[in-house]
């Protein structure tokens, strides 16, 4: 059975994008991989450094939501990063092996830096962001990572490392391979990438009434009208979560769009009523979850987390001499 490592950030609510991209696939994975999850609360100061008052707060809803949509505690370590420390010192050693160069050329960086219109303002921390990222993967000696696409270019780094770690000291890591996953580009309301940092998601926990107002004021094409005017699907918000939540159904839907025979207004109420039948489910679970112990199943994961962390450092440090 072959070991993976993926994290999410907890930067605020779990939002349908993070269940399509990540959480829908980690579930399925879970009977056929040795599975750690980690709420990654280092990673989340990347960019949320300045405000840390809800954070703990945040860790804890991050994981009901992860609980109430199929992640399993039993089968799979969940852990909260900063509980296993480790992963900050295998993160100082690796940041030994990577040039600042390297790191500026990273495209995910850029993209979060133009996302959150840093300029300049780019941190230590987010610059070297990839390194501890290899850092999470490599310290459980993960061989594969579930990613879609864009994370490609993080993964690559995190295989230099390895590569460059193993011929200064000696075979320890495996180089991990990407396992992609479907993983359709959710948008936000805006039209852009669906964010919590943007506001423009929606989230698990949102309720009936606020998914319906979120969808009726969600971007659709712009030169649509009246009912009877021709679509353009392809660049419409609405019809892209429909052909998410129903991809047969979605087909008919995209010609009597582009046919002018459905109007906005009406395909985003039966969208928001999709919607809703599949978030339903995930808000009953999550009752559930509410009366479990989170912080001692998170504490559970973190000690069995370490313990495969602690055999890797040992062996680290005895690659690299150190006392």
């Amino acid at each position: 059975m072959g070991t993976i490592l993926s994290g999410l950030r907890p930067t605020g609510r779990v939002h349908i994008g993070n269940y399509f991209g990540a959480l829908q696939n980690w579930a399925k994975l879970q009977d056929d991989y040795k599975c750690f999850f980690e709420i990654a609360d280092w990673h989340s100061l990347t960019t949320k450094y300045e405000n840390t008052s809800n954070l703990r707060e945040t860790i804890l809803n991050t994981a009901k939501d992860w609980f109430s949509v199929g992640i399993d505690y039993n089968k799979s370590v969940v852990f909260v990063q900063s509980d296993v420390k480790e992963h900050s010192e295998l993160h100082l050693l690796f940041s030994m092996l990577v040039t600042l160069q390297r790191l500026q050329r990273n495209p995910t960086v850029k993209e979060m830096v133009k996302d959150l219109h840093l300029g300049k303002n780019v941190s230590y921390g987010l610059l070297g962001y990839p390194v501890l990222q290899a850092a999470d993967i490599l310290i459980y000696r993960a061989d594969k990572v579930p990613v879609g696409e864009d994370q490609l270019p993080h993964l690559e780094l995190t295989r230099e490392i390895a590569r460059r770690f193993n011929y200064l000291y000696g075979n320890v890591f495996t180089e991990p391979e990407p396992l992609l996953t479907p993983a359709p580009r959710v948008p936000g309301m805006d039209g852009n990438r669906m964010s919590k940092s943007m506001n423009n998601a929606i989230f698990l926990t949102d309720d009936q009434k606020t998914v319906e107002k979120k969808v009726m004021q969600a971007f659709t094409d712009p030169v649509k009208i009246k009912k009877d005017d021709p679509g353009h699907p392809e660049g419409c918000v609405v019809f892209a979560y429909r052909k998410i939540l129903d991809p047969e159904g979605s087909k008919e839907v995209k010609k009597e769009c582009k046919a002018g025979k459905i109007g906005c207004v009406e395909c985003k109420k039966e969208t928001s009523r999709m919607l809703n039948v599949f978030l339903e489910p995930i808000r009953k679970k999550r009752k559930e979850v509410e009366k479990l112990g989170i912080m001692e199943i998170l504490k559970d994961g973190a000690a069995k987390a370490r313990k495969a962390a602690l055999e890797t450092m040992k062996i680290v440090r005895e690659h690299m001499s150190l006392w």
